[in-house]
């Protein structure tokens, strides 16, 4: 999904126009694949540095997480641009880095009881199925109803981060958010990234052309990362002792 200013322009401009990329999901989806499949790497390369060095996965975990927010920024951009030369070696790079930095919830998963490789495989899963239902619902979405359920999705975002933010600041200072709160958080972030994964296929091809797969594809990549983050949150708080 894209960041919350630019969601918010493709929401308005989505509501004024009709396809000006059918065709566009498509082209994007080979993209997207390599994206999940490079994620992939990149947090096995920071499980193997967590296992062996937790002191430099530490440092380069806070590394790789400045770098990622900055390639994001950059690889959008140049991708909107069309300048393709450049922005697939970015996006390549952010994938790999969003792979690292998901080694730590990935280590959590592996190590809490009742989640593992097996909750891994369930939320990779849970992405898929989501991808498959929201293809066809929002591709069958008619102009007032996806304009609405995309406004509404926006707003749960918007709402999801300020509590997020709240949770970052608190654990800061050592106050952790009790289970059945992050149960309730992790379960409304699953609802609204699946909700995104429908407004994606609403909205894509009424922003992007034909020939704009490759931002595109970093907006259903970034939906299903956070998808698949809040699902694996949602099985580690369940069984959380």
């Amino acid at each position: 999904m894209s960041n919350t200013s630019n969601f918010r322009e493709a929401i308005r401009q989505a509501q004024t126009q009709a396809l000006v990329g059918p065709n566009v999901v498509a082209n994007a989806l080979p993209y997207l694949g390599g994206g999940l499949i490079l994620t992939a790497v990149g947090t096995y390369g920071g499980l193997r540095v967590l296992e062996s060095n937790p002191g430099l996965f530490m440092m380069t975990f806070w590394v790789a997480l400045i770098g990622n927010f900055i390639l994001f920024v950059v690889a959008q951009r140049v991708a909107e641009k069309g300048d393709k030369s450049t922005a697939l070696p970015l996006l390549v790079t952010y994938s790999l880095l969003s792979g690292y930095t998901l080694s730590g919830i990935v280590s959590i998963a592996l190590q809490t009881p009742g989640v593992g490789l097996m909750g891994i495989g369930i939320a990779a899963l849970g992405c898929g199925v989501t991808f498959i239902a929201a293809r066809q619902i929002g591709g069958n979405f008619s102009e007032r109803d996806g304009s609405a359920l995309a406004q509404t999705v926006q707003i749960g975002v918007i709402a999801l981060l300020v509590v997020m933010v709240g949770q970052l600041i608190f654990a800061f200072f050592g106050v952790f958010t009790p289970t059945w709160l992050e149960i309730a958080i992790s379960a409304l972030g699953v609802f609204l990234f699946a909700g995104c994964a429908v407004v994606d296929f609403y909205v894509l091809p009424r922003v992007y052309r034909d020939d704009q797969y490759l931002p595109a594809a970093l907006s259903m990549y970034l939906t299903y990362i956070n998808l698949f983050i809040f699902i694996l949150r949602l099985l580690i708080a369940f069984n959380r002792d």
